[in-house]
């Protein structure tokens, strides 16, 4: 049963003879960390080579764009300094609670649209008209309701993040394969469950993409709003960027700035590279020692 193809030469299997292929054994711990990292870190290094040879070609002076070493330097410097770490502790707090906030409401505005035609009819292109807003649009408004405090950043992040997740939910539900709404009905599940076991854990892989984009945007109008907004004896990184570009600290301004891509970047693997995944492990799109 065994078909050898004539154009390349490849053996192909057919049929039940692919399951004479042996199982591969399960890759370690630290051979699947080192698997997923070295892309990552050989990026990082060609960055940082680029931004070294952009410095020595003298476009700039050194106090304007200095280099990737004194950058790094800075940076170690600060974080032993604990005004950089209640920095970072003041921003993760306003995005949990911002994008905390937002998944809630766009959950649940998502889940009434697709329920109710009316909804959809009524609000459906408003939601995708607020995400197509730029954050730094909302914060004159902002202030105007809730002045320079805690509540107009917040205000920006939930409008900013919540489109995303409604959007993402929608589009997850809407295409959810007739045939699986079939048969759930066949095996039972009508009404309420046939969300719970049917219509939701099917569209999870959309939600979860509105989710992560969702994110993007509350961290986006999370640094936008600290910029503008200072509130006194609170630091925040965007407070930081603020005063190192009032002071001309080139320095300290890119070690903030890398800070604040470490988080997303961060975020970004650990939680929805994760869940990501643990879905597609679920579907059967992935070996299960990947």
């Amino acid at each position: 049963m065994r078909q050898i193809d004539e154009k390349d030469g490849d053996l192909e299997l057919a049929g039940i003879d692919a399951l004479d292929l042996p199982i591969a054994p399960r890759q370690t711990l630290p051979w699947r960390i080192w698997r997923s990292t070295w892309p990552q870190l050989a990026a990082v290094g060609v960055v940082i080579a680029v931004w070294q040879l952009v410095v020595l070609s003298g476009v700039k002076p050194a106090y304007v764009l200095p280099g990737p070493l004194a950058v790094g330097e800075r940076l170690l410097h600060d974080l032993t300094d604990s005004s950089l770490l209640t920095a970072i502790g003041t921003t993760l707090r306003r995005i949990a609670v911002g994008f905390g906030l937002a998944l809630l409401i766009g959950s649940l505005v998502g889940l009434a649209i697709v329920r109710w035609q009316v909804l959809r009819t009524a609000i459906a292109s408003l939601i995708t008209g607020l995400q197509t807003m730029p954050s730094i649009a909302w914060f004159p408004l902002a202030i105007l309701l809730f002045g320079l405090n805690e509540q107009a950043i917040l205000f920006v992040v939930v409008l900013g993040a919540a489109p995303s997740v409604a959007n993402g939910l929608i589009a997850g539900v809407d295409h959810v394969p007739r045939i699986l709404l079939r048969a759930g009905q066949v095996m039972g599940a009508r009404g309420i469950d046939s969300y719970r076991f049917v219509v939701m854990p099917a569209s999870l892989p959309s939600f979860i993409g509105g989710m992560k984009q969702a994110w993007a945007f509350a961290w986006r109008s999370l640094m936008a709003g600290e910029l503008l907004v200072i509130i006194a004896q609170q630091p925040a990184l965007g407070v930081r960027l603020s005063l190192s570009r009032e002071l001309n600290d080139a320095r300290g301004l890119m070690a903030t700035m890398i800070v604040i891509l470490v988080i997303g970047i961060v975020v970004d693997a650990v939680l929805f590279g994760r869940l990501d995944t643990a879905i597609r492990r679920r579907w059967g799109l992935l070996e299960a020692s990947d």
